[in-house]
């Protein structure tokens, strides 16, 4: 340790002082998330190996959601925990700018995983039949749905190379000057941010704000509208077309998107928190700033934790699996 010139002690920085009481509520929320994702991944992706037809597309993209999910809470939010209890840790130069370009990277996946779910399912809503690929004996998945994916991680990829070049670990006393709505609300293991300039690191969050919160969110309450317009559309085309594919799918696509949009409200209502509550600490600093972190960091929280909760209810593999759980 003493031999590592670039090692500071760390876990300092600019903290917010939460309670005991919040800290083992931050604890539980941390271990439902990574219990639960781990779960929605394991049932539901053992289920996609096993078929012999690939898989649905729509069992694909909820393991790429929750596997983002998972990664979150075990990159970042274990270790707030760690930090948050009090643990001395020692990062160097090098370890910080990997954590902060995975944070950054995964977070930004974890947008746009969730923004593709409703996108996916507006798309399947408005096809006329159900997917050929489930009716003429399409082995594996489709391949354009996993281009599509690799690209969502490739491209976020490549956005976090800045938060990766620019991050540097500071000493007990360095405190944050800004804060990226993607990456982190407060310095974690002593590890900053070190743009060239103010109004660099200002771009870079900003451009963060528009691409990786603004615009999906926008983007997620659209698909959603069009989804409940489409499914409304099907529903008073029953009476005159009682035998077409699509028309006898409503009730269960209805149930469908009654859990994808609950699944949209409640990422936009722990992102848009944490938005507000971020940038108002990035442009208006003032008293309530340290309340105002303390409310974005639970905001981060929520719907890792809760998603597969809002997944449970809707899939059939999740619902027998919790049901076998609870009966031994």
């Amino acid at each position: 340790m003493g031999n590592a010139v670039d090692e500071k002690l760390v876990g300092m920085g600019l903290r917010v002082s939460v309670s005991p009481a919040q800290t083992a509520f931050y604890i539980i929320l941390v271990m439902m998330g990574i219990l639960g994702n781990a779960t929605v991944v394991g049932v539901i992706g053992k289920s996609v190996l096993m078929d012999r037809g690939g898989g649905r597309n729509s069992d694909i993209i909820i393991i790429n959601m929750s596997l983002s999910n998972l990664l979150v809470s075990v990159m970042r939010n274990t270790l707030l925990i760690i930090s948050d209890v009090g643990l001395g840790l020692y990062s160097s130069k090098v370890w910080c700018q990997f954590l902060m370009g995975v944070w950054v990277w995964l977070r930004a996946v974890n947008v746009w995983s969730t923004l593709f779910l409703s996108a996916f399912h507006l798309q399947t809503l408005r096809r006329v039949a159900p997917a050929m690929s489930n009716l003429s004996g399409f082995h594996g998945p489709p391949k354009m749905l996993l281009l599509t994916l690799g690209f969502i991680w490739i491209l976020n990829y490549i956005y976090c190379i800045p938060a990766h070049i620019f991050s540097t670990n500071g000493d007990v006393n360095s405190t944050e000057t800004l804060m990226l709505v993607s990456g982190t609300t407060r310095p974690l293991l002593g590890c900053v941010w070190n743009f060239p300039s103010r109004s660099s690191g200002l771009a870079y969050a900003t451009t963060s704000m528009v691409i990786h919160e603004t615009i999906p969110i926008i983007l997620m309450a659209l698909t959603n509208l069009a989804s409940l317009y489409t499914l409304y559309t099907h529903g008073r085309m029953r009476s005159s077309a009682q035998d077409a594919p699509m028309i006898k799918r409503v009730p269960a696509e209805r149930r469908a998107a009654k859990v994808i949009l609950a699944l949209i409200m409640l990422f936009i209502a722990s992102w848009g928190t944490s938005i507000i509550s971020v940038n108002y600490f990035n442009y208006n600093r003032g008293s309530s700033s340290e309340f105002l972190l303390v409310i974005a960091r639970f905001a981060n929280i929520i719907f890792i934790t809760f998603s597969p909760a809002v997944l449970a209810i809707g899939h059939r593999r999740l619902r027998s699996f919790i049901k076998s759980l609870l009966s031994h």
